[in-house]
């Protein structure tokens, strides 16, 4: 772990990333990909030590309220986040100066931020935001095999749930002969149903490859899944879209379930709810 100094903090989009780079060793990961460039390894996390001093001045000098997100592309609550306190103190900031805030994580760690989750929500709006991709205990610790199982993320949704925090998940990847099944969809949209999600966020049943997290990716097919390896290579090359055979049925179950509960489920509602301020505020673009 090493620290740098960020020239600015938030993107164009008002979407900021804390640290660079991942412990979770989830095998999928695209943020691995070689189009990222990084200068050093992936488990080497760089952590932003003026982040707080970047948003607390961007903040300031904003014109409109808005809403503030983090996790697209570097988990928030890496382990090193406990005693660094990075994104803690950027939702104090984020509090004390009224804006929005929508956090995506896997990490349960996000409990300890609780109190100040609430505090944004009562004062504009906070959205925690979880990743869920493997219903199956054993195979979670697999796929995503040093962060929290989808068990114990399930139960921090319903944590949200029952602190009026809303929530919504990220149903992605879902990698072709690996948990692209019919019983892993509905026992992932079980938990969502119970825990009352506002919304989720599918692509599509399958996953990206590019250089750098290809290599990753198969690396564990051969540790894992013996001679899946080969059939990736033979049926999808290196294509970029990795679409499962099953895309179009699962995404029909998927579909009319949402439906059924009311839940929102196209990528486009999803980030319209994500973007929203309560009023008179008025909505400005996350992503």
């Amino acid at each position: 772990m090493h620290k740098i100094e960020a020239k600015t903090i938030l993107s164009a989009e008002n979407g900021m990333n804390v640290y660079r780079g991942c412990t979770h060793g989830c095998i999928y990961c695209d943020s691995r990909s070689e189009c990222y460039q990084f200068t050093h390894s992936f488990e080497d996390i760089a952590y932003k030590e003026n982040a707080p001093a970047l948003l607390e001045r961007a903040l300031r000098t904003k014109r409109r309220k808005c809403m503030i997100g983090t996790g697209s592309m570097c988990d928030p609550y890496l382990p090193a986040e406990r005693e660094l306190l990075l994104t803690r103190r950027c939702l104090e900031l984020i509090a004390q100066y009224d804006f929005g805030a929508a956090v995506l994580t896997k990490s349960d760690l996000i409990l300890r931020d609780l109190d100040l989750l609430r505090q944004i929500n009562t004062q504009q709006k906070a959205v925690v935001q979880m990743t869920l991709t493997t219903f199956d205990e054993d195979l979670c610790r697999i796929l995503e095999p040093n962060v929290c199982t989808t068990e114990r993320r399930f139960r921090v949704l319903q944590t949200m749930r029952e602190n009026g925090i809303p929530t919504v998940v990220w149903l992605c990847p879902l990698l072709p002969y690996i948990n692209d099944t019919e019983e892993n969809l509905r026992g992932i949209l079980q938990y969502c149903i119970e825990a009352g999600v506002r919304g989720i966020v599918c692509f599509g049943i399958g996953m990206t490859l590019r250089a750098g997290s290809r290599e990753y990716f198969f690396s564990a097919l051969d540790r894992h899944f013996p001679g899946l390896r080969q059939r990736y290579a033979h049926e999808f090359g290196t294509a970029y879209e990795i679409v499962s055979p099953q895309h179009t049925r699962l995404m029909r179950i998927f579909h009319d379930t949402c439906e059924t509960h009311g839940i929102l489920h196209t990528p486009e509602q999803c980030f319209a709810y994500l973007n929203e301020l309560p009023e008179p505020f008025e909505q400005l673009t996350l992503w």
